[in-house]
């Protein structure tokens, strides 16, 4: 389609725009995670692209999500998985085109689920047209002023102009060039060299934006998750990080000026029919300046990574979910809840390690795990965050309870984060290996049979496949329907409010309980022995099966409390003793 016949004045035709049936949507949305190259293979190149996408809406829809988060699907050199973007406008031929892309938004909305893209401002590709006319025009000119150029210290300038420290590990800082051949000016990247970072000081850089978001709401898109959001603008005194000390002054996070940027997205956003959403992923540890990033003018809602990066417990959690609530409670946001995703280990891997937290710095090769425990528990933590207030986020994969795929030929691996380490961070592809679909070997119907997927898959991953799982009632798979389905039909589910439950979790200090309403409740062992329910609760959904009523250790129940409605389980074998959860 031309995108001359989409204006911002015009938005887009009815059959583009979303269902503006539901305005609240997003306070209680299941969103589940495309990682658009691992998902599913239409054309045979071992890459995933959106005709396999296209392919598998269906599987999506069973599942039961109501919106899917694209990672950024544009044209790209690869260099950080698509998060150096060269076109912000078009799709990455490896993966389709525009025209697909626009079917897919459309065909998906046909079966009530909406899109979510991935928009990426604090860095654009070095192959990016503003880059590249950057350096072709050399110091002092206004098209270095979209970025941050500047001269070295030192007599020569050989000096990088600050310590600041990359993301990625490594200094933030490459110097160019001259047309002579001469070293030249330095320019600032956070992530890799290859992802130079924005100057939004500059007001080329807030148009671009503010048009780039109208660009996909025109097409149809409900909402867009923005990256390392709370990175955009630096200090232009260029301070080392701790020579000033107040809150929001940090030289490249958080700083107070952010605000005004996303208080222009949203407007943007609020122009367009329904409700178009913006979702941040903010790595901000102060639970006060994080929410602040959702007040009623700015985004809708951010990824809550406290909970994520806790280890395995039950005071742990719990911490996390009162601090996480009480914290959104005076703006009026809703929490978000996620176990994982694309730049994360696997909760099977993570939870069956003695160090159960996440943090970027702490992976390395070679770290035991228990595969079994594992799975126990994310099982269990996927219905722990089911059951909470807010929206849902599933990356692809963990409904199946893949683990982390840590044995990838060094060859094979792609992610700059472990190039950067020197080789000791195993980097985030053990995550992002391509899905099992069916089959007895690979590829696993992840593309047709003979291909060979860009990341190999574990033979072992026959039993985990989407067809095997489906056959299966105990399986993890299963397990994320049967709780994706209560949260559709219970009135409890979703946004709203939670009690603790005090009188369940007295003298178990390995217990969490909370209610949702007067008819529904949570328990969530995180212990080793078994610990036993309310003998007046029927049980509605177990992570894993019962031991003579008892809920075992690292597993979850979801129970029906409310005496005057029907307590018949309505689940199946994850429900019953003897059964061992699959996948």
């Amino acid at each position: 389609m031309d995108s001359d016949v989409l204006t911002r004045a015009g938005h887009a035709d009815a059959a583009r725009t979303p269902s503006v049936a539901d305005p609240l949507w997003w306070r209680s949305a299941v969103i589940y995670q495309v990682y658009v190259r691992s998902f599913a293979d239409g054309n045979g190149d071992g890459t995933g692209d959106l005709a396999g996408v296209r392919a598998h809406l269906g599987y999506l829809k069973d599942l039961g999500v109501d919106a899917i988060w694209f990672n950024p699907w544009y044209p790209s050199p690869l260099a950080d998985g698509g998060y150096d973007v060269q076109d912000y406008r078009d799709i990455d031929p490896r993966f389709g085109t525009l025209a697909e892309a626009e079917a897919l938004i459309a065909e998906a909305l046909a079966l009530g689920i909406r899109t979510i893209i991935d928009v990426v401002p604090n860095h654009v590709s070095d192959q990016h047209p503003w880059f590249q006319a950057a350096l072709a025009a050399g110091p002092g000119s206004p098209e270095r002023e979209r970025f941050w150029f500047h001269p070295g210290k030192g007599e020569d300038g050989s000096e990088i102009p600050t310590h600041w420290v990359s993301s990625f590990q490594g200094e933030t800082w490459t110097r160019t060039t001259n047309p002579d051949g001469t070293p030249g000016e330095w320019y600032l990247h956070m992530f890799t060299p290859e992802q130079p970072d924005l100057n939004w000081n500059h007001p080329d850089v807030r148009r671009e934006h503010e048009d780039i978001l109208a660009f996909w709401f025109d097409r149809g898109v409900a909402g867009v998750r923005i990256d390392s959001a709370a990175l955009l603008i630096k200090d232009p005194d260029l301070p080392e990080v701790g020579e000033k000390q107040g809150p929001g002054e940090h030289p490249t996070e958080d700083r107070d000026e952010l605000h005004e940027v996303y208080r222009s997205w949203r407007a943007v956003a609020d122009s367009y029919p329904g409700t178009r959403v913006l979702v941040g992923e903010i790595w901000v540890p102060d639970i006060d300046r994080f929410t602040a990033y959702l007040r009623p003018d700015e985004m809708h809602t951010a990824f809550n990574f406290d909970f994520l990066a806790r280890p395995w417990g039950a005071a742990s959690f719990r911490e996390s979910i009162s601090a996480t609530l009480a914290a959104h409670a005076p703006v009026g946001a809703p929490s978000t809840w996620v176990l994982s995703n694309h730049d994360v280990t696997r909760p099977v891997t993570r939870y069956g390690r003695d160090d159960t937290g996440f943090a970027f710095l702490r992976k390395r090769f070679g770290v035991p795990t228990d595969p079994q425990l594992g799975l126990h528990r994310a099982r269990a933590a996927a219905l722990l965050v089911a059951a909470l207030p807010g929206s849902l986020y599933i990356y692809q994969g963990d409904e199946l309870g893949l683990p982390e795929v840590e044995d990838l030929p060094l060859e094979l691996i792609e992610d700059p984060m472990h190039f950067r380490s020197g080789g000791t961070d195993p980097g985030r592809d053990g995550c992002r290996v391509p899905l099992p679909w069916s089959g007895g070997a690979s590829p696993f119907g992840f593309g047709p049979e003979g291909s060979a997927p860009w990341l190999p898959q574990p033979a072992t991953w026959e039993g985990l496949s989407i067809e095997a799982q489906q056959a299966d009632p105990a399986s993890t798979l299963n397990l994320y329907r049967d709780a994706l389905r209560l949260r559709r039909e219970l009135p409890e589910l979703g946004d709203g409010p939670l009690d603790w439950w005090d009188d369940v979790v007295a003298g178990h200090a390995d217990v969490l309980a909370f209610r949702r309403g007067p008819g529904f409740a949570c328990v969530v062992n995180t212990g080793d022995d078994p610990v036993a329910l309310p003998t007046d609760a029927g049980l509605l959904l177990s992570s894993s099966p019962l031991e003579h009523g008892a809920l075992p250790g690292n597993a979850t129940a979801w129970l029906r409390t409310d005496a005057a409605t029907d307590t018949t389980p309505r689940t199946n074998t994850h429900t019953t003793a003897g059964s061992a959860p699959r996948g």
